[in-house]
């Protein structure tokens, strides 16, 4: 029997993004303020740093291993070549460009982000369209 509270809808799928953008802004960024520019600065306690680092860590398994079950190699494949041909497109046509090392950063960043958001909501999508649950586990 399906939970009332299981449904999903774009603000959903928005709050993942979400999660997934700070996740992967925050550990990186071209910008000074990212967990691996704190890490290699000199100053702060390493015990606050350690404890910040294992919960990026948590939060990078929960994203890949729901992305890699939800989707699987074949999606990830597909979803890093729609990404790539995207990128390709924008180049094209002029709106990005290679000469700028940080916009390049900052496009990755987001598709990096939209990927493992896509992993986290895929299942729910597919059982939308199709009516078929994933299952990871069987109960006995």
């Amino acid at each position: 029997m399906p939970r009332k509270d299981s449904s999903f809808n774009a603000l959903s799928f928005l709050w993942r993004w979400a999660l997934a953008l700070t996740v992967v802004i925050g550990t990186y960024n071209p910008t000074t303020y990212s967990f691996v520019h704190w890490v290699r600065d000199e100053e702060g306690r390493p015990a606050v740093k350690f404890l910040v680092g294992v919960i990026f860590l948590i939060l990078y398994i929960v994203f890949l291993r729901a992305t890699w079950a939800s989707v699987g190699v074949v999606g990830l494949i597909l979803m890093t070549a729609l990404a790539g041909a995207l990128i390709w497109v924008g180049i094209d046509l002029g709106v990005l460009t290679l000469e700028s090392p940080t916009a390049v950063t900052w496009v990755a960043l987001v598709v990096a982000a939209t990927i493992l958001a896509v992993g986290m909501s895929f299942s729910h999508v597919w059982r939308r369209l199709t009516g078929q649950v994933d299952v990871d586990e069987i109960e006995e």
